[in-house]
């Protein structure tokens, strides 16, 4: 385990800075995620710790020691990147013990480190395999092993699920959080899934435009966004945003409603017509047009059932509006 520290790091392609000026403390054991939309600078940054991105300026230091001079090997980091990138003619044993069969490691030791990685990740029976013989979960838990055989100070992931179709990542999202809880080290992971996110993060940390926008546990930026960009990110469905008339009337520049703290009765604060209706089981999310606001989602119980065009009357509930002055 070991704690990360950046300071005051940035990094320009030519006269574009991507990363401008980022303080951030991963605490020693910590699993912490990286989100934000495509082109924030999530991945860069992550790079950036691994060596495989030079930054134009700024420290990095991993257990005290700054480590921005060092080559990747050196920084005592491993990646798992999107790609499995797995050599397909070797086995499963072969490929997630690659990285020290090139080191004068003592074959007996590699294999016994192997066999651990192997148990840890439920790999066993699958060591003689060929990558083409597995599954995509098998597949990125090999990517993952190859990572943890080199017993890292730091684990770095670079949106490692995003190929998986939705049902592997649900489950591969518990796997590695459990594999957290496991090793207790420390993780840094870059998604642009929200709900990642929420689900596997100690802190998050949201970057918007080569910044740090906010920094905290998931339910600190549920329920106190700093910014009308981070609450618009986090939660799922968004929250409803809205400036002009209505916002001025809330005394604020931008005012904020989550669906799930909007109720429906026979009068509200509010009046509209159904738009579009998503039925999810355990909750139906309605889409409305509203007078003088325009769109707002509501999220609701999944067994009442609306019509397409019904008038409905919404409120907020009291104590969970958010006011933004920027």
């Amino acid at each position: 385990m070991a704690r990360v520290e950046l300071k005051n790091l940035v990094k320009s392609f030519a006269a574009i800075d991507v990363i401008k000026g980022v303080d951030l403390s991963v605490e020693s054991g910590e699993f912490c995620v990286f989100v934000g939309p495509s082109g924030c600078g999530k991945s860069t940054l992550l790079r950036i710790i691994a060596g495989l991105e030079e930054e134009t300026s700024g420290e990095i230091f991993i257990d005290e020691k700054n480590v921005a001079p060092l080559e990747p090997v050196d920084r005592g980091v491993a990646m798992v990147f999107q790609s499995y990138a797995l050599y397909p003619h070797l086995t499963v044993r072969e490929n997630v013990g690659f990285g020290l069969s090139l080191t004068k490691m003592a074959k007996s030791e590699i294999k016994a480190r192997v066999d651990a990685v192997a148990e840890t990740l439920q790999l066993t029976a699958l060591l003689d395999r060929k990558p083409k013989a597995l599954s995509g979960g098998q597949r990125q838990r090999v990517a993952i092993g190859r990572a943890i055989v080199r017993d890292p100070k730091v684990f770095l992931f670079d949106e490692p699920l995003s190929n998986l179709d939705a049902a592997l990542r649900s489950k591969m999202r518990i796997e590695l959080t459990d594999l957290h809880a496991r090793l207790g080290a420390t993780m840094i992971y870059v998604t642009h899934d929200q709900v990642e996110a929420m689900t596997m993060a100690d802190k998050i940390v949201v970057l918007h435009d080569g910044h740090i926008e906010q920094t905290g546990t998931p339910m600190e930026l549920y329920n106190s966004p700093a910014t009308p960009f981070v609450a618009g990110f986090i939660g799922s469905p968004k929250m409803n945003l809205y400036t002009g008339d209505v916002a001025r009337q809330m005394g604020c520049t931008t005012y904020g409603i989550r669906p799930e703290h909007i109720t429906l009765g026979s009068d509200g604060m509010w009046t509209g017509r159904i738009r579009h209706i998503e039925r999810l089981g355990a909750d139906t999310t309605l889409h409305l047009d509203v007078d003088g606001l325009g769109e707002m989602i509501v999220r609701t119980d999944g067994q009442i059932e609306y019509e397409l065009g019904a008038t409905l009357h919404a409120s907020p509930i009291a104590g969970c509006e958010h006011r933004f002055d920027i």
